[in-house]
């Protein structure tokens, strides 16, 4: 666990509850518990022990955002489903949530996400609803990694960006990477939380 796991900003807490070399952040506020980013199939349990070992409890989350559907982050979206937890689902990731069951072998234990009952929404609409969970930010598509990745940028500066490259990956301003990264700076990121690693500050 890396020593920025725990950040206060206000009455937003910060909490890093990743494992098997992948971070997943709890976001906890008085009105709710949002988790970014969840683990591979079958490891429910080593997300039970974690968030308890950091002092928070799988019962308190009430909603999950998913970064982008990789099996490393969404793979168990299904079973928090089940458990009564919110998938908030961004515009451009329906497509996403349909691919993953590609990656999945037939023994991973995944279970399919179901399209129904989660909560959709357009980017332009999420700050209101992220407001109503006590988080002043907003949800961007920020295709680069892929075409289904979101960031949830906080009006702090955090940006949590899922596997999104924090550095140029191409000397072509134009690849969608380099363009998700210039929109998060001219909205102000200052603070990058990505899925594997440790923070990265803005200058």
């Amino acid at each position: 666990m890396h020593s920025e796991a725990i950040l206060s900003t206000a009455r937003l807490n910060i909490i890093n509850v990743g494992y098997d070399a992948a971070n997943y952040y709890l976001l906890a506020t008085p009105q709710a518990r949002l988790l970014i980013d969840v683990g591979w199939p079958d490891t429910l349990p080593r997300l039970r022990a974690t968030l308890k070992r950091m002092g928070s409890d799988l019962a308190e989350v009430t909603h999950l955002l998913v970064t982008h559907y990789h099996p490393d982050h969404a793979g168990l979206a299904q079973e928090l489903k089940r458990l009564g937890i919110k998938l908030i689902v961004l515009e451009n990731q329906p497509a996403g949530i349909m691919a993953l069951k590609q990656y999945m072998k037939p023994d991973s234990g995944y279970v399919e996400i179901t399209p129904h009952d989660n909560i959709v929404l357009r980017s332009v609409d999420s700050c209101a609803f992220l407001r109503g969970l006590g988080i002043a930010g907003e949800i961007l598509p920020t295709p680069g990694h892929s075409d289904d990745s979101v960031t949830l940028l906080l009006d702090s500066g955090a940006a949590f960006i899922g596997d999104l490259p924090a550095v140029r990956i191409s000397d072509d301003p134009a690849h969608p990477a380099n363009v998700s990264m210039e929109q998060l700076l001219l909205k102000g990121a200052r603070l990058l939380y990505p899925g594997h690693g440790p923070l990265r500050p803005l200058p």
